[in-house]
């Protein structure tokens, strides 16, 4: 998202840790309130806004949500990581909220603690989002909620820095053709590409749409796509494509480098489009392109809205109504833009287009996404995630080879 992208996304590293500590605290209170109004007109909502205080546009939808299902909406905003906490604490104690809107690798967490109904049970109409963005609120074959939008990754590139090298941006359609654009500028003396390779979430996350664009699996980091996909990081690195500060960078930092505007590419974010407006150059946006051609599958970004369970059943219903009343028509296109998402289904993507002509390649590359819990992974991917991001430092730093990194990382997945 764009308040914080790095925050938000290190919340998946820690859902094992917020499982096992939700598990075993105890509390007199799940904090910012107790979900269990004794007025049950009340409907309390949690989210991981907090940048939205109570004139916000978001918080007055929450409300024009409550009016329209007859109900009074309170309203709760937690940061990302404390979210996912205060939620296990809250099942604990029967005390969750009505509505819980959470950062999407998240939800097979609190899904598999039990804190979750299903759309089944909650009767909740996912009919019109793309099938590969509902698959990260997916687990054992159900659902678990719906996103609100999604947010993922592509390369902008620089124009005047492709222009003084000679390079057609319609050339570039695969690892080899990207490569050769890189060696292109290198030559007229400018500079490649810049990334974020940290050791967090943040850097498995960058690397996700390589790895998984060279036919690569999450399950089996040792194997040959792989290897290939770190191997090509590394050679970048080698001949100076790349420089030794994405061993380091954050996603904002990683911007910062290109907004200085002697990067041809930057790999980032849906999230930084109005930094893109502000740093003074053209630029453009096309999606991480496979090893082999055709848009790679990059991460997903973003939350779902979910629907705990809750010991009165008969709430289910007008949290429906609520859910559906934020998620759906001009109120979705509202928020989707309100956070610099991409809306998660075709009819409102097309509005998006409609109105904003740059956004379609963010649509192209949110098309092709795919969620970090898919699969069936749930709360294996914070464990694969971490030994992914130690192999792809161990590889840059030259500590170990690409290939042995990797597995080494799968030995210690297994």
């Amino acid at each position: 998202m764009n308040r914080s992208a790095g925050r938000r996304l290190t919340a998946a590293a820690l859902t094992v840790v917020a499982v096992t500590t939700g598990a075993t605290a105890c509390s007199s209170g799940a904090g910012g309130g107790s979900s269990k109004a004794a007025d049950s007109g009340t409907y309390t909502i949690w989210d991981p806004y907090p940048q939205f205080d109570k004139g916000s546009a978001w918080a007055k939808l929450l409300d024009e949500c409550g009016t329209k299902a007859g109900v009074k909406v309170k309203r709760t905003a937690f940061d990302t990581s404390d979210l996912t906490n205060k939620a296990l604490l809250a099942a604990q104690q029967d005390n969750s909220a009505d509505v819980l809107i959470v950062d999407n690798p998240v939800v097979s967490t609190l899904a598999e603690a039990g804190v979750l109904t299903t759309t089944e049970d909650n009767k909740l109409d996912t009919s019109a989002v793309d099938p590969n963005l509902l698959a990260a609120g997916q687990a054992g074959g159900k659902t678990y909620g719906t996103p609100i939008g999604a947010n993922t990754l592509a390369l902008y590139y620089n124009k005047a820095v492709l222009k003084k090298a000679g390079v057609d941006i319609a050339s570039v359609k695969d690892w080899k053709t990207l490569t050769a654009a890189l060696e292109k500028v290198d030559k007229a003396g400018e500079k490649g590409i810049t990334f974020s390779a940290t050791g967090t979430e943040e850097g498995s996350f960058q690397f996700l749409p390589w790895l998984w664009g060279s036919g690569a699996q999450l399950t089996e980091l040792d194997s040959t796509e792989a290897v290939s996909a770190l191997s090509l990081w590394n050679d970048w690195l080698k001949k100076g494509y790349a420089p030794n500060s994405v061993i380091n960078n954050t996603q904002t930092t990683s911007w910062q480098e290109f907004a200085s505007g002697d990067y041809a590419f930057a790999e980032n974010g849906t999230w930084q489009l109005a930094n893109a407006e502000k740093a003074g150059f053209d630029y453009g946006v096309i999606p991480v392109p496979g090893a082999k051609g055709g848009n790679a599958a990059a991460p997903t970004g973003g939350e779902f809205v979910t629907i705990p369970v809750q010991g009165e059943t008969d709430r289910y219903a007008t949290s429906q109504k609520l859910v559906s009343c934020l998620t759906s028509g001009q109120n979705l296109l509202d928020t989707d833009t309100t956070l610099s998402y991409v809306a998660p289904t075709g009819e409102v993507q097309d509005k998006q287009v409609a109105a904003d002509a740059k956004l379609k390649p963010w649509v192209d590359a949110v098309k092709a996404a795919k969620g970090r819990t898919s699969d069936d992974l749930g709360t294996k991917y914070p464990k694969i995630s971490e030994q992914m991001w130690k192999a792809v430092q161990s590889a840059l730093s030259g500590s170990k080879s690409p290939k042995d990194a990797l597995t080494a990382a799968q030995s210690a997945v297994k």
